[in-house]
């Protein structure tokens, strides 16, 4: 007998990740940072450090990005660029804070020989751009509303030339895709309705009507800014519910601590952008 744990079939990734030797909360830029919490700099390099390794003991390949000093949200890769296919739709950000990461991002692709194609449109890489290969043929989830500009979803599909579906968000503790969706396969999605306008939320259920939907509490453990391989699902250890809902669905959860970055507003997604050749 076949069991729906053995359904999941996991594949090989390629991710990019930044250490966060110079992570500090000095600014506010999103509801989550609080400028007088203390962060404990050794402790989110070792959080950090096992992330790494959590992802290279599943048979994964995790790339690193030099952080350089000044640019203290640099451990959040995620949303340096956007990769589909070996081309790259880099990333315009919002707060002057972070733009000359932009410039980082860029270096290191165009190091790797990779295709890039720069913006002219506010846009935060995979903070905003989901990639689903195997949903209606190969589809682009974009979030719009806090960071990204909904015109770069139309720059993103010339570039990429996928088919980008824009989704709206409502809610300023969600000001990324990536802390209110994930895609937890090649063709499948986890999300909090209660991110998304109503219209947004009418074409996520029609487009994904097996998903597999979040609640609030999940999503203020920042449980859906997760990393899945298509069975294992990296997510961080508060979102013990959402743990339980993906166990359900035959997903294999593999809990991760990260207390000190999530002082900046990012979770397990925010460190690793994914490099798809």
């Amino acid at each position: 007998m076949v069991t729906v744990n053995q359904q999941r079939v996991p594949r090989k990734r390629t991710y990019l990740m930044c250490s966060p030797e110079h992570f500090a909360v000095e600014y506010a830029i999103n509801p989550w940072m609080d400028v007088t919490t203390p962060v404990d700099a050794d402790l989110a390099v070792k959080q950090w450090d096992r992330l790494r390794e959590t992802l290279v003991g599943l048979g994964h390949e995790v790339h690193l990005l030099a952080p350089e000093a000044g640019l203290p949200d640099m451990v959040f890769a995620a949303n340096g660029a956007f990769v589909v296919d070996g081309t790259v739709y880099g990333a315009r950000f919002k707060h002057e804070q972070r733009t000359a990461e932009a410039a980082a991002h860029r270096a290191f692709y165009e190091s790797q020989g990779w295709r890039f194609i720069a913006p002219s449109e506010t846009n935060e890489g995979e903070g905003d751009l989901a990639y689903l290969p195997e949903a209606h043929g190969g589809l682009v989830l974009a979030g719009h509303g806090f960071r990204t500009e909904l015109a770069a979803h139309a720059e993103a599909q010339e570039a990429l030339a996928r088919p980008v579906v824009s989704l709206r968000l409502v809610d300023p503790r969600f000001y990324h895709l990536d802390v209110a969706l994930a895609s937890i396969d090649d063709a499948n999605i986890a999300y909090y309705p209660g991110a998304f306008s109503v219209a947004s939320q009418r074409v996520l259920a029609q487009l994904f009507p097996d998903a597999v939907l979040a609640d609030d509490a999940d999503a203020l453990a920042f449980g859906l800014n997760l990393v899945s391989d298509g069975r294992n699902v990296v997510l961080n250890s508060e979102a013990s519910r959402l743990a339980g809902k993906l166990r359900a669905a035959g997903y294999q959860p593999v809990p991760v601590e990260l207390t000190e970055l999530k002082k900046g507003g990012g979770s397990v997604k925010c460190c690793i952008a994914e490099l798809r050749h």
